[in-house]
């Protein structure tokens, strides 16, 4: 494989990856706010599954393109600078994904199995989705902060 290639798998990653996050966030505070029981327990299912299809793709693609291109180029990625940084945001981002968001996730995706028309969701759902926000946005910074070093190179 060309590095061309390589660095095109890397890019459609990053599109996945930080698609899936921006756009599963948005629709998952809208279908919150509506507070209907059915369009939560529908909208939580579909982040798990958004998950599954286009984040943990996304990564596989963005780590497979990224250290191809590296290797194919010569690069150390150990070394290169802009490199090293971005794979410390990039692990930051994961281990809050990891160690916070999927955590949430899970709980959130138990507690909407429940959910029944008629009944109003659990407060404690609500707070877990606060969370889930919060955390999420945190956890972009470092994601944002690596294609940045990608880009410039820094």
């Amino acid at each position: 494989m060309t590095y061309e290639i390589f660095k095109f798998i890397h890019l459609l990653g990053v599109i996945s990856l930080l698609g899936n996050v921006t756009v599963t966030s948005a629709w998952k505070v809208l279908s919150d706010r509506t507070r209907d029981p059915v369009i939560i327990a529908r909208a939580q299912r579909l982040v798990t599954l958004t998950d599954w299809a286009f984040t943990f793709w996304g990564i596989l693609l963005l780590l497979v393109g990224g250290y191809g291109a590296a290797w194919v180029a010569g690069m150390d990625v150990l070394r290169d600078r802009w490199i090293v940084l971005s794979e410390i945001s990039f692990v930051l981002a994961g281990m809050l994904w990891l160690c916070v968001l999927v955590p949430i996730q899970v709980k959130q995706a138990r507690m909407a199995r429940g959910f029944v028309a008629g009944v109003p969701v659990p407060q404690a759902y609500f707070t877990l989705s606060r969370w889930w926000i919060a955390v999420g946005l945190l956890a972009t910074v470092p994601l944002l902060a690596a294609m940045w070093f990608m880009v410039a190179k820094g």
